[in-house]
């Protein structure tokens, strides 16, 4: 039995042409119609970048509470700054998760025209008081930006539509760019107090960074928790509800979780990309027929996100 991720090499992606660009596709895609999660390799991103931001994220937390709390997630409902510990219940059934985050989103002035039209989760970001914080993350979002529009076209060959199909609706992502912070799990592990609860991602797609203290886990198909541990010169990539709906389930998200076990601080950054706000959200014409219609009623990338940001976070039911 096979519990390793597969890994997929993205070189072809970049350099291959037309034929590299499908093979790629192929791999992806049968990553997605199976265990729903994949490593990448040479994907573009080099090693300084990562260190680069995961240097910057460890001051960040470092910081005293009160300063973390300043550019709190909390001020606003744009889900952009600080997440403190206890803060995120991504499992309503158990208690809060034991980590802290800060997000950010694509890096608009206060002049945008968005911004100023109260466009949903168009906002200004909040940024704590850090030499060269800003810009460090800001450099790595776009980097991780083009990379996942790169991977859309992988999406779109093997889902059966045009290779740009998705680009009109990702150009304007509602991504977001969240460095983590998880304590040393505090007692024996008990199967209700997790650094992140079981759960699957709202968006298209999501790209992880972690270091070497491990912790997450990907549910198996068949019910089994499977370790993902970090591999050198690697992210790890999962597909997230929204790119479910568009594909009708042929491709279905998979639930995967974090325990800090490693008795020291762990630190990871993700990528979440979500589509535009206004993307209609609808299944697409290759992944429905006569025996398989459409499962989910169309929505927009704003009014998902809205929806499952209003169930995890309390401080957004008040």
């Amino acid at each position: 039995m096979n519990d390793h991720l597969p890994i997929v090499d993205l070189s072809s992606l970049w350099n291959g042409g037309d034929s590299g660009l499908r093979q790629v596709a192929a791999e992806i895609g049968q990553a997605c119609r199976g265990i729903g999660f994949f490593y990448i390799s040479q994907h573009g991103i080099d090693d300084g970048t990562i260190a680069g931001l995961f240097a910057a994220s460890r001051r960040f937390f470092e910081l005293p509470i009160g300063a973390k709390q300043r550019v709190s997630i909390t001020n606003a409902m744009s889900n952009y700054g600080y997440v403190a510990i206890g803060d995120e219940k991504l499992d309503p059934a158990r208690p809060g998760d034991a980590k802290e985050a800060f997000n950010i989103g694509r890096d608009l002035g206060a002049d945008d025209p968005d911004v100023l039209a109260g466009k949903p989760f168009h906002a200004v970001n909040q940024w704590p008081d850090l030499p060269n914080f800003r810009p460090i993350l800001v450099g790595y979002f776009a980097a991780m930006q083009r990379l996942s529009e790169r991977l859309h076209l992988a999406f779109a060959i093997d889902l059966g539509v045009p290779k740009d199909f998705f680009q009109p609706y990702i150009d304007a992502p509602l991504a977001t760019l969240r460095v983590l912070h998880y304590p040393p799990h505090p007692v024996a592990f008990d199967d209700r107090l997790y650094g992140a609860a079981p759960h699957t991602d709202y968006g298209n797609l999501t790209t992880l960074a972690q270091d070497d203290a491990g912790g997450l886990q990907v549910r198996h198909r068949d019910g089994r928790w499977i370790d993902a541990p970090p591999l050198p010169g690697t992210f790890i990539c999962n597909i997230g509800d929204c790119l479910m709906r568009w594909s009708n389930d042929v491709y279905v998200s998979t639930p995967h979780r974090v325990v800090n076990r490693s008795g020291r601080d762990r630190y990871s950054a993700a990528f979440f990309f979500d589509p535009n706000a206004d993307a209609p959200v609808e299944c697409l014409p290759s992944c429905a027929g006569p025996d398989r219609p459409a499962r989910y009623p169309p929505t927009t990338g704003a009014q998902y996100l809205r929806e499952r940001l209003d169930a995890t976070y309390a401080y957004r039911q008040q």
